[in-house]
């Protein structure tokens, strides 16, 4: 059977499709959100979801959340995703070329990259069919982005540092990370070396043990995560898990963490903000991969002494961010959100 390409009208995107190869066992979709300040670039995520209808949910929310972050970074890049509905485990070469088929058939307004569920070598796969792929593992090309990501959220930690206790330094202080994949085991490392007490959360019990092993890390069960006294709480696995029951339990004095689209719901935020817990907003601090990648499809090419130098900037706009809001007494995140609508109408 052919593949098929199925378009979908959804209000407030530039283009969403659904790509389906039976044969091959491919069902992906790929949303274009907004490419206003460049070419969408987002990752591609591979995971079991339950339906379909909660992967096209999926991918709108992460696809949204990519602009956001291209935006308020200046990345030079607009915001994409795409998902496939799979085991990533069961992944395969003719599975990746087939979406790298429906990637060609949106001509370069996306680009996709590794996210959960795929990596570097993946990417390496689908650029046998597609040119339309960044973050990679080559000459010229910028890797694994997952290093930045971790780097831009300990900038952005010692931003709420600075802004909390008046001074940037995390020593000594209690960090708790919730996911240890790619970018929360990295966050661990770098914390290790930055002298944090760490505790570390996550479904896979030989993540928790190596990090307990690598960086004398002290355990938390999942069913006390949230509850567990911290300093910083960093969420690093999937999103919006900090709905309103999460916001009331949690006992930190501020969230800094990679995953994307933390807050379920916005009532969640209000609750945070009430409880005077320090919020990074998601698209800001976990910034550091998109400006890493967007600097591959630049003009000028990718050059990592420039990645390092902008991820670093996380620090200064997250510092701003909070002295404003706390100025006019809001949430960070609706600061967050006017920078980005000044950057899109720019």
């Amino acid at each position: 059977m052919a593949l098929k390409i199925i378009e979908h009208k959804v209000e407030n995107y530039e283009k969403v499709i659904e790509g389906i190869d039976e044969e091959i066992g491919l069902h992906c979709f790929i949303a274009v959100h907004n490419t206003t300040l460049g070419p969408a670039i987002g990752g591609l995520r591979i995971f079991p979801y339950s339906s379909t209808q909660k992967a096209l949910e999926d991918v709108l929310f992460l696809a949204k959340a990519m602009t956001y972050k291209s935006a308020a970074i200046l990345s030079g890049s607009g915001g994409g995703k795409s998902v496939i509905i799979a085991d990533p485990k069961r992944k395969s070469p003719k599975l990746l070329h087939a979406f790298a088929e429906v990637v060609n058939s949106l001509k370069g307004s996306y680009v996709t990259a590794a996210d959960v569920g795929t990596n570097t070598n993946d990417m390496l796969i689908i650029k046998e069919k597609t040119p339309y792929v960044c973050a990679l593992p080559i000459k010229g090309g910028s890797g694994d982005p997952s290093i930045y990501t971790a780097f831009g959220v300990v900038k952005g930690m010692e931003a709420v540092a600075k802004f909390l206790w008046d001074s940037p330094s995390l020593e000594n202080k209690t960090i708790l990370i919730k996911g240890l994949g790619n970018v929360g085991s990295k966050l661990a490392e770098f914390l290790f070396w930055k002298r944090v007490n760490l505790i570390v959360c996550d479904i896979d019990q030989e993540k928790v043990e190596l990090i307990i092993d690598q960086y004398g890390a002290k355990e938390v069960l999942e069913s006390e995560c949230y509850k567990t006294p911290c300093d910083i709480f960093a969420p690093c696995a999937i999103g919006r898990t900090i709905n309103e029951q999460v916001a009331s339990t949690l006992e930190c004095q501020a969230i800094a963490g990679c995953a994307n689209n933390q807050l379920a719901t916005e009532e969640a935020g209000k609750i945070l903000f009430q409880k005077k817990i320090v919020y990074a907003p998601d698209f800001i601090i976990n910034a550091g991969g998109i400006i890493n990648a967007a600097l591959e499809v630049s003009k000028e090419g990718y050059n990592p002494i420039i990645s390092r130098d902008k991820v670093i900037t996380i620090y200064d706009i997250l510092l701003n961010l909070f002295m404003k809001a706390k100025e006019i007494n809001v949430p960070p995140e609706e600061i967050a959100m006017e920078l980005v609508e000044q950057h899109l109408r720019k």
